[in-house]
């Protein structure tokens, strides 16, 4: 059984064999229990604090894979509000990264709620565990599973971000560590093609081929944030549009992210859009999206004008091609895979009017790789 379908939260549903291995253990019987909403079961967070060289190099022994202070939220059962608290992260089979022994929680709040912090080594799978305690007995617990902490981007643009492509991917991890965040339903579940992306498309993506290479090169668990939308301008993302509040919620509810991936540019050559408007809309939509997050990621910007199947027209590529070369000379912005370069086999059927065929996703993947590795983000 995967472990992406063993994910559950004590605070719904009670496995009677976790609860007496914990009597068996002396721990007194019949313990309240306490509804977890963060973290979530498939959830990856944000690590800070790593060694990327020694991970680049080879040498996982030696690298410092980092951590996260993961944001614990949810509900105390009734009278234990005053209970010490306590915390555990318990490895998972073939985890990378290592759990931790018992240790103290800061609770925040005598109310039934609270919400607090708790440090994860990276890596993952884990299954998160909370315990409360009066005068030596056990009386409230709490556990989700799987959680993990490594690399989480958000991804946005147009059809080339979605799932306009030919072939659906899934994720090879037998473990499903590279996940994919719901923003309509505030889940995670394994980033299995068709991504959750709010266009409703339904092909194939990028992403699940790209995400199993970062875990296989950093060791870590991988998440995506797609709120890409098909057919989609520059200006439909402006903070005036209708776009950009998803944008700007999904990275809130993130918390914290790596990089915004940036796929977008073929609505703006249809709409004639001049290479200064682009510089404008974009540099825009980045600061007040950062505003919003209380900090700055770096956008990762691909040359993605290319669409073959709709027009043809050098020029207009030129333009967004050409104002995309001037927005990685600013600060926030930096240059992701000139996809454009992704031509004959790499293309989908032009009855389809799908961009990438299967060969054509895999090399768009390895090309975002390049890109991020490139960066040697900290």
């Amino acid at each position: 059984m995967k472990l992406s379908n063993r994910s559950w939260v004590l605070g719904f549903l009670v496995p009677f064999a976790y609860l007496a291995m914990l009597c068996a253990a002396g721990i007194a019987a019949e313990p309240s229990l306490i509804t977890l909403t963060s973290p979530k079961p498939n959830q990856v967070v944000q690590r800070v604090g790593f060694d990327l060289a020694a991970t680049a190099q080879q040498k996982p022994e030696k690298a410092a894979l980092g951590f996260a202070d993961v944001a614990v939220r949810g509900t105390l059962p009734k009278g234990t509000e005053r209970a010490a608290f306590e915390y555990r992260v318990v490895a998972l089979k073939e985890a990378t990264g290592r759990g931790t022994d018992w240790t103290k929680l800061e609770i925040r709040s005598t109310e039934a709620t609270f919400d607090t912090t708790a440090r994860v080594q990276a890596g993952g799978w884990y299954r998160f565990e909370i315990r409360g305690r009066m005068n030596d007995n056990v009386v409230a617990l709490g556990a989700v599973e799987p959680i993990g902490v490594g690399e989480v981007f958000v991804v946005a643009g147009q059809s080339y971000a979605t799932n306009c492509n030919d072939e659906r991917f899934k994720v090879t991890d037998p473990l499903g560590r590279v996940v994919a965040f719901d923003s309509a339903k505030a889940t995670w579940g394994v980033a299995n093609d068709p991504q959750p992306a709010p266009d409703g498309s339904d092909g194939g993506s990028i992403w699940p081929p790209l995400g199993d290479a970062m875990l296989k090169e950093w060791g870590v668990p991988i998440g995506f944030a797609n709120v890409g939308v098909g057919a989609t301008s520059s200006m439909q993302w402006m903070p005036e549009g209708s776009l950009h509040p998803r944008l700007v919620q999904a990275g809130k509810t993130l918390g914290r992210f790596r990089a915004v991936l940036w796929q977008q540019g073929e609505s703006d050559v249809i709409s004639k859009t001049t290479g200064e408007t682009y510089v404008a809309n974009l540099k825009t939509i980045r600061e007040t999206a950062a505003k919003a997050w209380g900090f700055e990621p770096p956008w990762l910007l691909a040359k993605s004008t290319h669409h073959p199947t709709v027009y043809n027209d050098p020029a207009g590529e030129g333009r967004i091609r050409g104002a995309i070369d001037e927005l990685i000379k600013l600060p926030g912005f930096r240059a992701g895979p000139d996809t454009d370069t992704l031509t004959g086999e790499n293309r989908g059927d032009a009855k389809s009017r799908r961009h990438f065929s299967g060969i054509g996703q895999r090399r768009a993947a390895e090309m975002w790789l390049i890109a991020i590795r490139r960066e040697g983000f900290r």
